[in-house]
Parts: C-alpha cells; structure tokens; sequence
C-alpha cells in the first residue's frame, strides 16, 4: 500500500536498530526542540513544511503516493539507522487537511566533523568536479573538501537511485526505492517497508528461505548486476546487508559509492567485488553458483572485455 489516509502518524519502536556500520559514540540529532514551536513560520501540526519546494526532484511520471502539495507537513519519527556515513530517519510527509500522506527516509550525510572518509579514495577515482580549486579541496581532505565530497555522495546516490528506478519501471529487471527530492547532503527516498508500523523490509542477510525463493533471489540479483553492467556502473558495496527483500522482491539500496565503471581504473575490479559479495552468501545457502562466469558476462556487458 502507497498511501495512507489516517491522520495519526504511524507507530514504529523508538529503540535504536542495531547495524554492523553503527557507531555508538555518534550522538544523533534531536527532533525539534520544543521551545522552537513558538515560531510563527512553523505548521500548527507536523514538526517542520514541507521541504519539497526548492529541491531537486526525482523523474517524472513520479509515484502518486509522492505528496508535493504546498500544504503537507514532515513529521519526523525515529532513526532507521546510523552509520558511517550518513544516517537515516523515518519521516512522514502529509496533508493533515486530507490524512493522505507518504512514508519517507530520509538519509542524511555526515558534515566533514563527524563523517568518516575511509572509503572515498578508490570510489571517488574518476569523479571530477569543474573547479581545479574544489577538486584540490577534496584531494586535501579540507573541510571545504570534506562538505564537497559529502554532497558528491548524496548527489551519485540521487541520481543512481533515478536512473535506476526509471530502468526498473522500464524493464522489471531491478528495484531501487524512488527518489523523492535532494537538497544539499539530504537525500529523501521511498521508505521500504511497513508503512502502517513503520517497520523496514528485511535485509537479504536476515532472510531464511527454501531453495525455490533463494534460486527466485538470485536470479533477480543476476538481472540486477546485469543492468547495472549494461549502465556502465556498479554498486561499489554490494553485499546481503545492502538489499532488501519485500514481498519476495528484491530491492537494491545504499548506492551513494556507485561506480563508472569505465571512468574508474578499478571498474572490473568493483564489478568483480560485488559478484563475489553476494555470492558467497548465495553458495553458503546450498546454491550452485557459478560467479567466475558470472563475472566474465557483466564484464563484457559493461565493455570491458
């Protein structure tokens, strides 16, 4: 269901989910402070307006559970999850004139203080900014270039995520969430899940299926890889922990380190990695994978054999 009329928002736990990339010192943002409610620019219900107006949005025709209205509210309603790089908060988006509303998750980049760039060097190979003087910032590492990098990252996965979803709407063969807005180093995507409890779909890692659902896995997972290879890209991270599986579908997250393959040196390399990734998991589940092979296909769907 994409659409949800009550007026009360939905439930979900308010405990912290525990992640592999969490980080237990990070201290993570509040939701607004009371006293701020005195602000005559903000909604008498909902904690802040809409944030639509004046980001960049995702490609058209868009889902109609995607509320654009200059009405609608974002209520904000727990951490999804923390990690290195960014962090990930539920948010409602809703008209309370009508109750129609959307579920939204909204992924937020780390500032240069607090996010961590251990993996930016072999992903950023073959990105390039216009300015000599911004690319010598991000080669630094100063915090000029650490802001620059962090919208890099928000702005590859945004526009990943709309290639992507539009390829998917096209062919069937991949499911990404849609891209509903970026503004700055905030991305805002189609939450993935419940949307009366506000629970997430599961993680491919955390599925327990017989043979029949996981051969029905891979194989979207092959048809995936193979999309992302014929688009010249990889995801760069690919693993069980970076899927979802909703109704027996397969959804591909987590795509801000996407790779141009041909651009980046490392291209076959990252191909390879990804293939090796999930995999593995596949095989540890008594599947006969053939990944070697696997590999040579994306290798020369993606031009590089």
């Amino acid at each position: 269901m994409r659409e949800h009329d009550s007026n009360g928002p939905a439930t979900m736990r308010r405990g912290r989910r525990k992640f592999d990339d969490d980080e237990p010192d990070f201290l993570k943002r509040g939701r607004l402070e009371p006293a701020l409610r005195e602000d005559p620019d903000l909604p008498e219900v909902g904690d802040q307006w809409s944030s639509w107006d004046g980001a960049l949005h995702g490609p058209e025709p868009r889902p109609d559970w995607v509320r654009t209205e200059h009405g609608a509210v974002d209520t904000e309603l727990g951490v999804l999850k923390t990690g290195k790089e960014a962090d990930v908060f539920l948010v409602r988006r809703w008209l309370p004139a009508t109750g129609q509303s959307s579920m939204i998750a909204a992924k937020r980049y780390r500032d240069g203080d607090h996010r961590m760039f251990h993996r930016d060097a072999g992903y950023l190979e073959g990105r390039r900014v216009r300015r000599s003087r911004e690319m010598r910032a991000m080669t630094n590492r100063t915090s000029f270039g650490k802001e620059l990098i962090a919208g890099q990252w928000a702005a590859a996965e945004f526009d990943a995520l709309g290639r992507l979803w539009e390829i998917g709407q096209e062919s069937g063969l991949v499911c990404v969430p849609y891209p509903v807005q970026l503004s700055g180093t905030e991305v805002m995507l189609e939450f993935i899940g419940d949307w009366e409890t506000g629970e997430a779909a599961p993680r491919l890692a955390q599925v327990r299926s017989d043979n029949a659902d996981l051969e029905s896995l891979w194989e979207q997972m092959t048809d995936a890889l193979s999309v992302l290879a014929r688009a010249q890209v990889a995801h760069g991270d690919l693993s069980p922990y970076n899927t979802l599986v909703r109704d027996g579908r397969l959804v591909l997250i987590d795509l801000p380190q996407i790779v141009d393959v041909v651009a980046n040196p490392r291209g076959a390399e990252f191909i390879a990695r990804d293939v090796t990734n999930v995999a593995t998991w596949f095989r540890a589940r008594g599947l006969t994978i053939d990944a070697e092979g696997l590999i040579e296909r994306l290798l020369f769907e993606a031009g590089l054999r």
